[in-house]
Parts: structure tokens; C-alpha cells; sequence
């Protein structure tokens, strides 16, 4: 059995092209059936897609890495050969090992972030529901998930870390003297938007708003905050309102657009905006960087921030690698296990069968009156001739190399005992 892996992530791809391959969770199960029908062999897969990275797992008697890249190529768009030089293409131990260290936080832009793991499991719970997950890739998300637990219940990976939330305080704390005499404004309400609302929250801003899709999750996630809900209609008429403004949609569009920030600007006589575009497609529209009072910053923008206390990380590092290991170890011999599954198979569909005829004959034997102790000792020697038939017969046949061989293997799996 085959598993490999193929991605882009921050490490690799600059956020447009990263943007070109996000897939919206609600259509991951139309993607994976593509997938699996562009592949010759029908795999096993799962797609995981975050702002950060888009990673393609399959699992499949041979590996079809090339035809894996040039679905996803199509996919966004662009050839090949172009994708190729941004992207990771991995195979069975390395595969494994990858995918513990994602779920384990080790290939984050925050490391040790616990959210990744989250975005995981959502991207098993898909590949589930499309029919796309096999005993391969289970095994293999599951032991990820244990893995990510045990590193994080064993090591502080997560104890110097920044999350994006916060670093997106911090850098807004670099512009603004006070915090607490701002307004901030929130357009989505997913996950990541409601951890900066709660680092946000926490210095106390002036005033606080959520705009979102659906008014009724906006308005949950402000009514927790004290804040106010816009609709997403409202921003620009609204923008000139807000100080700092954070977005994280699922839009493949952006949502700001240059003209909305201009008219903004101008209604707040060039106070200066903070903005902070932490979706892939973007949400605000990169022209917007260029605008003399706005302080933009991506995802990609906030990686600086967010590596820090390198030094006091290196042990917890060391400890989580050799968790990975040990679990990628671990799997692996799972796997290789797996390839004797049919050989075990077939072994015990003959004994049964031998004992079978055994019985069949012995039952035979006791109708018509033979003595017990006889029907047991022919049927004995009738499963033990059986069961040796092969192994004398290769000791009989062949050439003296040949018969060597036969005679080396006979005597490991036959004599164990008296060696």
C-alpha cells in the first residue's frame, strides 16, 4: 500500500497562488470525487485546505503523485510545471511524518497552534462523508490525532508561541497608543475571527463590531462581546467608522475593495487605518496596501511577529520530533502488516478447508461405528499429512540450491522449538 502527500504552504507559496487553491469545506466532497475519478486507481483521499496550506492525501496499492499534481493544477488554473516548484510531494514514511507534524502544530507558521488539528478533523469528517476515507488514511489521521495529543500533553510546543490573534494586537498596539480608544470592526465569524474578537475584547476598545454573512451567527458571536452586527452590505458606508479593521471570510472574492477604503479615508480626514486580511483568497484587495494611511498586513506578513522565543522552544521542539517519530514507526509497520493481510487470508481460508474434509470424513467414520480413538488419530494424521504435503514436496524437488532454500525456511517455520 502507497500513501503520499501533495502541497503548497506558507513555507512554499506566496498567498495569491495559495489563494487559487483554497477549498470552501462545503465543497470538498464534489473535489474529492474528481480527484479520485482523474486517478487511475480510485484512492483513498482527503483534502486539507486552511489559509495557510492545501494538502492533498491519498492512499492507494501504487502511488500517482504526477497525476495528483496535475489535477490540482487544473484546478487552480495554472500548468503544471508551473505548480510543481511550489509544492511538496511526499511518499509513505515521509507522507507520515508530515501529517503527524502538521497535526502536531511542528509545521505551523504559529508553532504549536492548536487549531490546525481542528481543521483536520473537519477535513477527515469530509473525506468520510464523500466515501473517500479508507482503512489507510484512517489509520493514519487517527494515529496523527493521537500523536498531536501526546505532544501536546508531554511538551510546552505551545507555551512560547503567538498565536495570529495576538500578534494582530500586538501590531495594532504598535499604531494606536491606546487601545482601549479605538473601534474595531470584524468582518466573518468562523473560528479565527472569534479568537481576535477575545484577544481584541481584552484590552476594552472603545466600540466593537461584527459584520458577517448570516446576521444571526454575527450577532451571537457580538451579543458574547457587547458589540454591534453589520451587514456585509452595510461596510462601505460603515468602514469610515472602525480604527482596525480584521477579516476572515470564505469569500473567493474580496469583500474591501480599494474604491470602499478610499471613501473611507477621506470621510476620516486621513486618520490612519489598521487592517488585517488574515483570509486566503484575500478578503481586502492588495492594492490597498499602497494607500499611504492604511497599515495592511496578511497572513503572510504576520510570520515575523509570530516566530519568536526561538531559543526556549528548541527542547520542547526536540521532544515533540521524537513523539512524531515513534508514532510515524509505528504506522509504518502498520502498513507493512497490512501487505500480508491476503497472504493470512488465504492461509486460513485453506486450513479451513483442510479441516473441513477431515471432518467430513471422520464424521463418516464414527456412522459407521469405527472406534473413536481410530476416527481421532485419522483425522490427525490426515491434517498433519495436509499441512506438510508442500513442505516435503519442495525438500523433494528442484535443484540442491533450490532444495537449500526450502530446507532453511522449512526449518524456521517448522522448528522453531527445537533449534
Amino acid at each position: 500500500m502507497a500513501v503520499w502527500t501533495l502541497g503548497i504552504n506558507h513555507t512554499t507559496a506566496p498567498l495569491d497562488l495559495r489563494g487559487r487553491f483554497a477549498f470552501a469545506m462545503d465543497q470538498v466532497g464534489s473535489h474529492l470525487q474528481e480527484l479520485r475519478q482523474s486517478l487511475s486507481r480510485t484512492p483513498e483521499a482527503a483534502i486539507v485546505s486552511t489559509c495557510n496550506r492545501t494538502e492533498i492525501y491519498c492512499a492507494a496499492d501504487q502511488s500517482e503523485l504526477e497525476r495528483t499534481l496535475i489535477w490540482l493544477a487544473a484546478t487552480g488554473g495554472v500548468s503544471p510545471n508551473e505548480l510543481r516548484g511550489y509544492t511538496y510531494r511526499l511518499e509513505n514514511e515521509r507522507a507520515a511524518r508530515h501529517a503527524f507534524r502538521v497535526a502536531s502544530g511542528l509545521d505551523s507558521m504559529v508553532l504549536g497552534e492548536p487549531q490546525i488539528l481542528g481543521q483536520l478533523k473537519d477535513a477527515v469528517r469530509a473525506a468520510d462523508a464523500a466515501g473517500a476515507l479508507g482503512t489507510t488514511l484512517s489509520q493514519l489521521f487517527q494515529r496523527s490525532f493521537a500523536v498531536a495529543k501526546e505532544v501536546r500533553t508531554s511538551t510546552e510546543i505551545g507555551a512560547h508561541s503567538i498565536s495570529m490573534a495576538a500578534a494582530a494586537v500586538r501590531l495594532a498596539g504598535q499604531l494606536f497608543e491606546d487601545l482601549g480608544k479605538i473601534r474595531v470592526l470584524f468582518v466573518g465569524a468562523g473560528e479565527m475571527i472569534e479568537l481576535c474578537v477575545t484577544h481584541f475584547a481584552a484590552k476594552n476598545p472603545l466600540g466593537l463590531a461584527i459584520a458577517n454573512r448570516t446576521l444571526e451567527r454575527g450577532e451571537k458571536l457580538a451579543s458574547r462581546f457587547g458589540g454591534e452586527v453589520l451587514r456585509l452590505g452595510e461596510l462601505p458606508t460603515r468602514l469610515h467608522e472602525f480604527d482596525a479593521i480584521v477579516s476572515c471570510t470564505a469569500s473567493t472574492l474580496p469583500i474591501i475593495g480599494l474604491g470602499a477604503v478610499e471613501r473611507a479615508l477621506k470621510k476620516r480626514r486621513h486618520r490612519p487605518m489598521f487592517m488585517v486580511d488574515l483570509a486566503v483568497p484575500r478578503d481586502i484587495e492588495i492594492e490597498v496596501k499602497e494607500l499611504e494611511d492604511v497599515y495592511l498586513y496578511t497572513v503572510d506578513d504576520l510570520a515575523g511577529v509570530v516566530q519568536t522565543a526561538q531559543a526556549n522552544r528548541q527542547a520542547a521542539v526536540a521532544q515533540a520530533e521524537a513523539i512524531v517519530d515513534a508514532g510515524v514507526q509505528s504506522f509504518m509497520h502498520w502498513v507493512d502488516q497490512r501487505g500480508s493481510v491476503p497472504l493470512i487470508q488465504q492461509l486460513n481460508a485453506q486450513a479451513d478447508a483442510w479441516r473441513a474434509v477431515e471432518l467430513t470424513r471422520a464424521r463418516k467414520l464414527l456412522a459407521k461405528g469405527e472406534p473413536v480413538d481410530a476416527v481421532l488419530e485419522a483425522l490427525s494424521k490426515g491434517l498433519t499429512q495436509k499441512m506438510l504435503h508442500g513442505a516435503l514436496a519442495e525438500l523433494h524437488a528442484g535443484d540442491a540450491a533450490a532444495r537449500e532454500r526450502a530446507s532453511n525456511a522449512i526449518a524456521h517455520f517448522f522448528l522453531r522449538g527445537n533449534r
